[in-house]
């Protein structure tokens, strides 16, 4: 079992290797895009640039995960992670409006395109990206920023792949409408990849009870625990990914450990919802309350 912080040191070292093979490849791009005039590849180094931005928040986070919680932030900085997938999910779709605009004027009015250079250097954004993805698949898979980034990386992949195809057509037929064709491809994996991340930060932000925890099911599991008479003021949130919260006001019987309950419920949070970060309010129900409950 190797210790926590050389886990971290290890997934830092994984996303910096990757951020830098990115962003050289994306610098050769914008230039390979402007000298081959082709919109599918500035359209990939569009989606790069989201990916340098996912892969440098992660580097940003793993960094300040490590700080404690102190002062007037009590939970740490952990919810800068889904201000990022936010800031990173708006992003993608500004940039996957911009190829769209463009992509629809070029089919309008197709521009000579270089489908050599297109193959080329799509091929050779295939090779970064699978050294990117080798080189982060070895990084802890348990951090989800690290996830993130590398599904970000991953989708690159088709987009690549999308583009490279386009370049060897266009070379065979010299059709040059081709090119915004496969940008459009790319902008959809973009507006696609953004929906993910808006659709989930937003959830976290407006305090949303986690996709795998339903909140009737916890406050049912709770009523069903012995000696216990009602339960409410029930809230089940997310702090940041990984990071399920609840707190409830728990009533039990008059005469039962109020203590001994509590240790049990937390128990069966933890055991059969993953809750562990569990705030629970135990009092004794009056006698009148009870028999009121139970008629």
């Amino acid at each position: 079992m190797h210790d926590h912080s050389h886990g971290h040191d290890g997934d830092r070292r994984a996303l910096v290797i990757a951020l830098a093979l990115i962003v050289a490849f994306m610098i050769a791009e914008v230039v390979a895009a402007i000298v081959a005039g082709s919109l599918a590849l500035l359209a990939d180094a569009g989606h790069m640039l989201t990916d340098a931005g996912a892969l440098g928040f992660a580097l940003f986070a793993a960094t300040l995960a490590a700080r404690p919680a102190q002062g007037r932030w009590t939970f740490g900085y952990k919810r800068l992670e889904i201000l990022a997938a936010q800031a990173n999910g708006v992003t993608l779709l500004v940039v996957a409006a911009l190829i769209v605009f463009g992509a629809v004027r070029r089919l309008v009015t197709p521009e000579e395109v270089r489908g050599g250079v297109v193959l080329v250097v799509a091929l050779a954004g295939i090779g970064v990206n699978v050294a990117a993805t080798t080189v982060l698949s070895r990084a802890s898979r348990e951090s989800l920023n690290v996830r993130g980034a590398f599904l970000h990386v991953a989708t690159d992949l088709a987009a690549f792949a999308g583009t490279a195809l386009a370049g060897a057509l266009i070379l065979v037929t010299g059709w040059n409408r081709l090119d915004p064709i496969a940008s459009l491809g790319v902008a959809a994996l973009m507006v696609w990849a953004s929906w993910g991340l808006l659709h989930e930060s937003t959830s976290i932000f407006l305090e949303r009870s986690p996709t795998g925890i339903d909140p009737e099911a916890v406050g049912r599991a709770l009523v069903a625990e012995p000696d216990v008479v009602e339960v409410h003021d029930l809230h089940v949130w997310t702090v940041t990914s990984g990071f399920p919260a609840l707190a409830a006001h728990v009533l039990v019987a008059p005469e039962s450990d109020c203590h001994a309950i509590r240790r049990s419920l937390e128990r069966m949070l933890s055991e059969q919802f993953g809750l562990d970060h569990t705030t629970l309010q135990v009092e004794h129900a009056e006698p009148r309350l009870l028999t009121i409950e139970r008629r």
